[in-house]
């Protein structure tokens, strides 16, 4: 399976902004591809603290920042049932993974794990 980009959640954020090699690794890697990687609004309101952030920051400037759309958000309450998980940040997170075909970078593997195998599909997934 190829992914056609990178989503972050919240645990990606986080371990750019403690300098983790990994997760800066995977960050230029999707860079050098023209990928900008994805983060999806609700991991940014998770990860933000008001600064400053400079790892963090720095991070962004190469990312897209996507906002939950309702059409989306209906899709994650969907997800919800359909999965049993209530993590509507992470279930956000799985939602565009899956819609976008994007690889996701997570500290919380077992949930989006959890999200896929519950529609039947595979992610591919950089533990952070």
């Amino acid at each position: 399976m190829s992914a056609e980009g990178l989503t972050y959640d919240t645990g990606a954020l986080l371990a750019a902004e403690r300098d983790d090699r990994l997760m800066w690794s995977l960050h230029r890697a999707a860079l050098a591809r023209g990928l900008p990687p994805t983060v999806p609004a609700g991991v940014l309101g998770e990860a933000w603290r008001g600064g400053p952030q400079p790892q963090l920051s720095r991070l962004l400037k190469g990312c897209r920042v996507e906002p939950l759309t309702e059409t989306q958000a209906r899709e994650v309450g969907a997800l919800a049932a359909r999965s049993g998980l209530s993590d509507t940040v992470d279930l956000a997170v799985a939602e565009g993974g899956l819609r976008r075909n994007q690889a996701v970078a997570t500290s919380t593997r077992t949930h989006i794990e959890q999200v896929a195998d519950a529609v039947g599909r595979r992610l591919v997934i950089h533990a952070v």
